[in-house]
């Protein structure tokens, strides 16, 4: 998605922004004195902790999948204080300030659409949907930066199974949470409210499309959209929903709320792919948070995220630079 072609180390909110937010001053302003690198000490350390202990948050079981990289995870310090999540506001740290007004308990999630059951299910009663014995994923995921983060959850497919689609569904939209009294940052017109996202119906069933409750063996914090969110990372991170409060089966493909506020710079598939550039940067490489020192080099962007091996088949014959 969003990589910057500067070699600064000092991310910027204009990354995964439209325009508009792109070229305000008074963001970018502000965004200057905040570097990654300052995520491990001062102002996001505290954050962080706010976060943590106004929360305190359950512990949740699970064992590792055997689908997890053993790549070292990312500082939960940094995960949870560099976050995109606009309902909470546009800058990176916006999220971990903001959030602690989300109410993620009592949480009900509608399942509707092209399906033969279908239901609203309640969080405790999606958490119990799917054995604990390996619900642990260790999973790379990229936003213009790229984070190593042990999500908590199971496939998405173990829900789809039980909703049973009928055969005019072919895509599953997802729709998140759009409350004014607990989301400040729907005062903003910088997107569509509420936040929508999408799959096609083979890339939901995929056990990598993950339906997540955790992290780092805790449930979400709010500030990364607790208390249920979409992963999938073989796509950029706007492709996985936050605080997820109903998933319809399509026929058509849905209008997501980022290919509606830019329709030439964010795709229906957002598959990551360093072969295609974004209009107004290049994507072949990206930075791990927590390596932000002023002479660490980039890496390189992997084809869907280096997951290629495992989801490669799903895009086989499609034009990847027309569909991206």
């Amino acid at each position: 998605m969003l990589i910057r072609r500067s070699d600064s180390s000092r991310p910027q909110p204009s990354e995964i922004t439209p325009q508009a937010v792109y070229h305000d001053r008074r963001r970018l302003i502000a965004a200057a004195g905040f570097s990654a690198a300052g995520l491990s000490i001062g102002p996001g350390a505290a954050l962080a902790q706010k976060a943590s202990s106004a929360q305190a948050l359950q512990k949740l079981p699970g064992a590792a999948s055997p689908l997890s990289t053993m790549e070292k995870p990312t500082a939960l310090q940094d995960a949870t204080t560099y976050n995109n999540y606009y309902e909470f506001g546009t800058d990176k740290a916006d999220p971990a300030r903001n959030a602690g007004s989300l109410q993620p308990r009592p949480w009900t999630v509608a399942v509707e659409g092209e399906v033969a059951r279908a239901r609203t299910f309640d969080i405790e009663e999606l958490l119990k949907l799917a054995p604990q014995e390996e619900r642990i994923y260790r999973l790379r995921c990229v936003e213009g930066w790229s984070m190593v983060i042990p999500w908590v959850g199971y496939p998405l497919s173990e829900l789809i199974k039980r909703a049973e689609p009928t055969g005019n569904a072919r895509f599953v939209e997802f729709v998140t949470l759009a409350d004014p009294k607990q989301m400040p940052g729907l005062r903003s017109d910088v997107l569509g409210w509420p936040y929508v996202e999408g799959l096609r119906m083979d890339e939901a069933m995929h056990p990598l499309a993950i339906l997540t409750f955790g992290m780092y063996g805790s449930v979400l914090p709010n500030q990364n959209g607790a208390p249920v969110r979409l992963t999938v990372p073989w796509k950029y991170g706007f492709k996985s929903g936050k605080s997820i409060v109903k998933i319809r089966f399509t026929e058509k493909q849905p209008v997501t709320s980022w290919g509606r506020a830019g329709p030439s710079e964010y795709g229906f598939y957002s598959n990551v792919n360093p072969e295609v550039d974004h209009p107004r940067w290049s994507q072949a490489t990206e930075r791990r948070i927590g390596e932000d020192g002023f002479f660490q080099r980039k890496r390189k962007t992997l084809m869907f995220n280096g997951y290629a091996e495992q989801v490669g088949q799903l895009y086989a014959g499609l034009d990847l630079r027309k569909n991206f």
